[in-house]
């Protein structure tokens, strides 16, 4: 699946079925369930990429605190564009 296709879900009334995981946590992010995609992050806490998902999470959720704890948990910096742009990246990444 590539990224215009899994876009193109987003109405759907559930995630692809043949996404990971993590994919289909962005899209419940996208779908503005929150509180799924947080369950998936947390869900096999400690893996790099579930991690990666945790951080991106609580920046969108506002809690800035939070989210620095999960990119340095990561070794990663905070990103200083628009979550948009973040989301995007992330969903290419795990496609």
């Amino acid at each position: 699946m590539d990224f215009n296709t899994f876009k193109s879900t987003l109405n759907d009334p559930q995630p692809p079925k043949e996404c990971t995981p993590l994919v289909q946590a962005l899209w419940y992010d996208a779908n503005e369930n929150w509180e799924e995609a947080h369950n998936i992050a947390q869900s096999r806490e400690g893996t790099r990429d579930y991690d990666r998902l945790h951080a991106y999470l609580h920046r969108k959720e506002g809690d800035q605190w939070n989210a620095g704890y999960w990119y340095r948990r990561v070794r990663a910096e905070m990103p200083v564009y628009s979550l948009e742009k973040e989301w995007e990246e992330l969903v290419k990444r795990w496609l």
